[in-house]
């Protein structure tokens, strides 16, 4: 039955981890990488690429770690992806590629994310760097955004051949892999960094604390700079509330301002000039991968956490892995539950929410079912924090001050979905800029097919 069983992989004690910002997962040795490489039937068809938005050549990457050459296995996974690193670490690959991994229909699914995680901190290790381009071309191209859909639309542009400027508005690149994903999950030094340091390798420049629409205009790198395509991938960075009672209460958070400051400015650390406040007993709202993020912080950071969620386990967006951390870790889950009012203390901060039961009813628009109040079910959760984790939209900036860019009525970008053009000649555009919130690996894929439409564009010009 081996064939049937993936390798397991180390990870922190659950007790121990509820107490640092150590990364959880462990990660495989050469050892455990080669036998879980193994399992891989290399099949002739394989469904694994198809379920990639990125299209890694998974079964040759796979085939190179069992013949033990990870110089030859990042490579190949470095000629579909910029931020191997940061895939293996933080992608649904339960949803992609190891979805439709031939070996789960009778068994565990081969671990591709942990083993394209392996190859890259190998590379990593033994100093390996992507392949760059052998001839320039030229042509400029100006990248709005350093996450990973102006990451890898950089990547691959510079590996064509192309002049890259990334224009990053904040003081350190990354964007969401930065500000947004924690520590335990992705390590910023040894991987974030290391992985926009191969980017920049690829002759790739950065300019940080650059804001589109206020230091420059699109119009102006265009008409001034010498830019002959842009690629936006600002990101969505604009936070949602629910617009209850007693939300502007002190001690209430936007999930995204939460994680900022902790992972971006180091707020949990007691020295720091921005200290971020411990509660002791927080209430996240919401029940997707950044609600997991901002419960197991406040977690880490010494609070009691409940996560508040209106529909049920089997309804949570959030990946199963983080839902199954979290209740390790001791996060308490109040599911079928709505909040309805914050409650203020007499000096204006947060003292406890009422929230109310729900039952689910028939399929909404999304094909789940909507929940639905039940009448009298009203009950409340003393807390000092509230955290709304009700997802993000794009900031309005950088399309109220480029001429003649197209938004849709939820103030996102509109672009092809195939190549990212916008409806302004030589802008493009991608990831959560055009879809609203969502994963880092379907950002990377638009970035990709930036690339690839930049490409034509400038060639046909």
């Amino acid at each position: 039955m081996d064939g049937f069983v993936r390798v397991p992989v180390r990870e922190q004690e659950a007790k121990v981890r509820a107490t640092n910002f150590k990364e959880v997962c462990l990660g495989y040795n050469k050892e455990e990488a080669e036998k879980e490489a193994a399992r891989c039937l290399n099949c002739p068809n394989p469904k694994c690429v198809a379920g990639c938005p990125v299209s890694i050549d998974i079964p040759g990457f796979i085939q190179q770690v069992k013949e033990g050459n990870v110089e030859a296995a990042y490579q190949v996974i470095s000629k579909s992806s910029a931020l191997p690193a940061v895939c293996g670490r933080v992608c649904p690959q339960e949803s992609q590629c190891e979805g439709k991994c031939v070996r789960g229909i009778k068994g565990d699914p081969v671990s591709i994310g942990k083993l394209e995680r392996y190859v890259a901190d190998s590379a990593r290790e033994l100093g390996i760097k992507p392949e760059g381009a052998k001839e320039k071309k030229g042509k400029k191209v100006a990248v709005i955004g350093s996450g990973p859909s102006g990451l890898t639309c950089a990547g691959d542009l510079a590996k064509m051949g192309y002049d890259v400027t990334i224009f990053e508005a904040l003081h350190e690149a990354g964007g969401v892999l930065v500000y947004g994903i924690p520590e335990f999950r992705l390590p910023k030094d040894d991987v974030v960094k290391k992985e926009i340091e191969n980017v920049k390798a690829l002759g790739v420049k950065l300019e940080t604390d650059v804001v589109i629409g206020k230091s420059v205009t699109i119009d102006e790198l265009m008409e001034k700079e010498g830019f002959e395509a842009v690629f936006i991938g600002s990101g969505a960075g604009l936070p949602r509330f629910m617009n209850i009672p007693g939300e502007q209460a002190m001690g209430v958070f936007s999930a995204n301002e939460y994680l900022t400051r902790s992972n971006l400015m180091k707020a949990f650390d007691e020295n720091s000039t921005t200290p971020i406040m411990k509660a002791k007993k927080c209430v996240v709202v919401g029940g997707g991968n950044v609600a997991m993020d901002a419960a197991r912080t406040a977690l880490r950071l010494g609070a009691e956490v409940h996560v508040v969620y209106r529909r049920g386990e089997e309804e949570l967006p959030a990946r199963k892995e983080e839902v199954h951390h979290a209740k390790e870790e001791g996060i308490i889950f109040d599911l079928l539950t709505n909040p309805v009012e914050i409650h203020e203390d007499e000096n204006g901060w947060v003292k406890s929410i009422t929230c109310i039961r729900m039952e689910l009813g028939e399929p909404d628009e999304s094909g789940r079912r909507s929940p639905v109040e039940i009448p009298g079910s009203e009950f409340e959760i003393e807390c000092d924090a509230v955290i709304m984790s009700l997802g993000t939209s794009p900031n309005p900036l950088i399309s109220s001050t480029t001429k003649g860019l197209e938004v849709n009525r939820r103030k996102c970008i509109v672009a092809e979905e195939a190549n990212g053009q916008t409806s302004k000649p030589g802008v493009f555009a991608g990831g959560d800029a055009v879809t609203g919130a969502a994963t880092v690996i379907l950002a990377m894929g638009a970035g990709r097919a930036a690339a690839k439409g930049i490409d034509e564009y400038l060639s046909n010009k």
